[in-house]
């Protein structure tokens, strides 16, 4: 598994001094290319934790999933708002399944 970041998407975070994606990437692996877009510099290295994937504002990372785990093309979106993050899995059929996730602020009663 690994992210695919569209670059028809990509806006660079605008002005921001570093990408969201490249903020909370865990692995450091997200940079701003010299066209002003998010890249990654090792596919290889990448852990597919999904923290790209629900940072990036405009929905330009994609996890792919492997073949092995499902069919081929398929793919894994989040989608964050205030109060929820709808995860999207399409597969290579165009079949969109949803799945909300209510959001959490660790302020919760325990």
């Amino acid at each position: 598994m690994s992210i695919f970041i569209n670059k028809n998407v990509c806006n660079g975070c605008g002005k921001l001094k570093e990408t969201l994606c490249e903020r909370i990437c865990p692995g450091d692996l997200l940079f701003r290319n010299a066209a002003h877009k998010a890249e990654i510099r090792s596919q290889a290295d990448c852990w597919t934790c999904g923290a790209c994937v629900k940072a990036c504002p405009v929905q330009a990372i994609d996890l792919k999933l492997p073949s092995q785990i499902l069919k081929s093309n398929v793919s894994l979106r989040a989608q964050c708002k205030k109060q929820h993050t709808v995860w999207e899995i399409r597969n290579g059929n165009g079949i969109k399944e949803e799945f909300v996730i209510p959001a959490t602020t660790g302020n919760e009663a325990k």
